[in-house]
């Protein structure tokens, strides 16, 4: 099974394009964003959005593709960037307390486990791989 999603084609220079979601997702699809306090977070976010680079030989500026990735490996890098620096930062924190260097030691510990989770976690995780399909609107059919 893999996660599915329509992205719009920005820019495209020798073989690669680059991509920005074309559907509306989150706070933007939410009907409760009025009310919501995280949609004003949503739309600011949004604003800062980087297009994605992706090999699509053939496809022009203005092109509609369905990009792919499979949810394992999704699943995979998603552990690699959020478990791996909590765990270390547990077990950072743990062997300072075991070690008796009391609270304050501790928390620093647990700070230096997450920060080094994290740079493990950028070296070691899997890239997933994506895989993009162009869209083909048939006549009568919503776009």
């Amino acid at each position: 099974m893999s996660v599915e999603a329509r992205v719009r084609v920005v820019s495209a220079a020798d073989g690669m394009v680059w991509v920005t979601s074309s559907e509306s997702s989150g706070c933007s699809a939410c009907q409760s964003q009025s009310s919501c306090g995280i949609s004003g977070l949503g739309k600011y976010l949004s604003r800062r959005r980087a297009a994605l680079p992706i090999q699509h030989p053939g496809a022009c500026v203005g092109d509609e593709l369905k990009v792919c990735v499979d949810e394992s490996e999704l699943l995979r890098a998603g552990a690699f960037a959020y478990l791996l620096p909590a765990v270390l930062a547990v077990i950072a924190a743990a062997l300072a307390d075991a070690l008796g260097a009391g609270d304050l030691a501790a928390v620093f510990a647990a700070l230096l486990g997450f920060i080094s989770g994290l740079i493990a976690a950028r070296f070691l995780a899997p890239t997933p791989r994506i895989h993009t399909a162009p869209i083909t609107v048939i006549s009568g059919e919503p776009s």
